[in-house]
């Protein structure tokens, strides 16, 4: 039917456009609303002189964006030299000794400086696992090997991986499995991404130079 072929044609056209319109548009908001909270705070503190001129910035749009971002690489800039990360040793110190806010503060930590690692593994290499059950396979993400005490209860060569859900990624469960359980896969993070939000419809294409390689499935 040619009405439904058109009418489907189209939408594949701007159905992409249109969600990057609206992640895009979402993380402007997000940005702005974190920036405007700034100035509530700033207006109640400072002279009654200047409301109108903070009540002017609250109506310049994605002026929030744009100083963020300038923050955001100020920071960066500050803590990549000595007395930067003084500053910023003093900064953990003070959050480390915080009742509860510590416990919050050094799991959000520690955790991005294993995502965000240049020398980190977390998110690098895509894998094949079998779940919900065995004979099931799907995707999944290495975010690490197990240790501590867990590594001491399941023992050595296990590794930690991240199984996404399907089309948002953002969520998900988190599985230690034995090595040879899982198959790891040549195509990158991204393939592996794009193919999971896909729900499968847009597979990665093939490695042929890639060295062929498989591991049995113990049972």
């Amino acid at each position: 039917m040619p009405f439904k072929k058109y009418l489907l044609a189209g939408l594949m056209v701007w159905l992409p456009l249109a969600i990057t319109l609206w992640v895009l548009l979402w993380l402007v908001g997000t940005l702005d609303a974190v920036f405007f909270g700034l100035l509530s705070m700033l207006a109640a503190v400072t002279p009654t002189d200047l409301a109108p001129l903070i009540e002017r910035l609250h109506h310049i749009p994605g002026l929030g964006v744009l100083l963020v971002a300038a923050a955001l690489l100020l920071t960066g800039a500050l803590v990549a030299n000595v007395a930067g990360r003084w500053w910023l040793r003093q900064w953990d110190r003070l959050f480390t000794n915080i009742p509860i806010v510590k416990s919050i503060y050094n799991s959000v930590k520690k955790v991005s400086d294993t995502l965000f690692s240049s020398n980190g593994n977390a998110f690098r290499t895509a894998m094949l696992v079998q779940y919900p059950r065995a004979g099931s396979w799907t995707i999944a993400f290495q975010t690490g090997v197990p240790g501590g005490e867990v590594q001491k209860h399941l023992g050595a060569d296990l590794v930690s991986v991240y199984v996404p859900t399907t089309p948002n990624p953002t969520s998900g469960f988190f599985l230690m499995l034995p090595r040879s359980e899982v198959i790891e896969l040549e195509m990158s993070v991204d393939e592996a991404l794009t193919y999971v939000i896909s729900m499968g419809s847009v597979a990665p294409a093939a490695h042929v130079h890639a060295p062929v390689h498989s591991q049995a499935i113990s049972k």
